[in-house]
């Protein structure tokens, strides 16, 4: 029985490790985005891009993040890109 227990425990480890959060660097990201690394970072600076983490002095992105925001920016006509560009200019990215 303590057996069974064991092989369990051991079988949970490894699937919460595998589910466990990855995540990308800001090179990665911007390249994953199509964007260059500088204008991520002015997204950063100016909190309209996407959420992300600081590790020290590294800035690092989840995938679903990276995945929230794109669908966030998701239009279907011209009017409706613009206005959002707009919108973008003038308030930060919600939190």
């Amino acid at each position: 029985m303590l057996e069974l227990l064991a092989a369990a425990g051991d079988s949970m480890m490894r699937t919460n490790m595998a589910n466990a959060t990855k995540v990308v660097t800001a090179v990665e990201a911007a390249r994953l985005l199509g964007l260059s690394e500088s204008t991520l970072a002015k997204m950063r600076l100016n909190g309209n891009g996407p959420i992300y983490c600081k590790l020290g002095r590294r800035v690092v992105y989840r995938p679903t993040d990276l995945d929230q925001w794109l669908q966030s920016r998701t239009t279907r006509d011209t009017s409706d890109a613009d206005a959002r560009f707009l919108k973008a200019l003038t308030v930060a990215h919600p939190r």
